[in-house]
């Protein structure tokens, strides 16, 4: 089966940055959207901010297994309608990927209920990737460790949930460390938060890099059937109780009445 991906890009940086402008001339997300094209068995397209509903409706988000999200300079202006629609989508059964900065982007904020603060340089740094899982299907293919020349610095303490595992470790030149490959379950929904990709380096040209993203979809992927209703809390009438009841006191609700929200 064809995993359909979507690359969400904020497309901010590429169109005021010529550094980005430069490396990037299509889009950090179009560049990753062509990696996963490359892949195999993934079929990716892109939607940016800029898009109507930032190209995330309702019923593209309902034939979408995985979304990958890039974000940085404008995480204020998505959307609160459209983040909802997206965290609906991934308790349902979508897989998400947050991309780098996208820590601080409002569909996961929303997702871990945590800070997801962390201490950052910019510094162009050498950063050094510890695979910490080597029979993660995330780190397929991977050697134990490998190394971007820049990257931005990410240090720990790093205000999210514990995740279910911890794929990456990092270590930077200027000595801090992070967790840089987390992964969690929302609902339904496989998320995975990888941190390489600053917007003023080629992260997403290398070649090991490219190995993750697309390692990271395939396991992201739920195959099951999306649940319907993920957010409904029915109330259940007495005479539809598994076992006889004989209701006993007074009640706030009539039966099939909503309740408080």
């Amino acid at each position: 089966m064809t995993i359909r991906a979507i690359v969400w890009g904020e497309n901010v940086h590429e169109q005021t940055n010529k550094v980005v402008a430069d490396l990037y001339p299509e889009g950090m997300h179009q560049t990753i959207a062509d990696t996963l094209n490359r892949a195999g068995e993934i079929t990716a397209t892109t939607a940016t901010l800029q898009d109507p509903e930032h190209g995330l409706t309702a019923e593209r988000l309902a034939e979408t297994d995985v979304l990958l999200w890039w974000g940085h300079a404008a995480h204020g202006d998505v959307s609160d309608a459209v983040v909802e629609r997206v965290v609906e989508a991934v308790w349902s059964g979508m897989g998400f990927i947050a991309l780098h900065s996208s820590h601080f982007a409002k569909p996961f904020l929303r997702m871990m209920g945590s800070a997801c603060n962390l201490t950052w340089r910019e510094a162009g740094e050498r950063e050094r990737l510890w695979v910490t899982s080597r029979n993660h299907p995330i780190a397929a293919g991977l050697p134990n460790h490998f190394e971007l020349e820049n990257e931005e610095m990410y240090g720990e303490p790093f205000g999210v949930p514990e995740p279910l595992e911890t794929v990456f470790v990092s270590w930077f030149q200027g000595g801090e460390v992070f967790r840089s490959g987390l992964t969690y379950r929302r609902g339904a929904g496989n998320i995975f938060y990888f941190r390489p990709g600053h917007e003023t380096y080629p992260t997403y040209h290398d070649a090991n890099v490219q190995t993750v993203l697309c390692n990271a979809v395939r396991w992201a992927h739920n195959p099951a059937k999306r649940i319907v209703g993920v957010t409904d809390a029915p109330n259940v009438p007495v005479d539809q109780a598994l076992e006889p009841i004989v209701e006993r006191g007074s009640r706030l609700h009539q039966d099939g009445e909503e309740g408080f929200r």
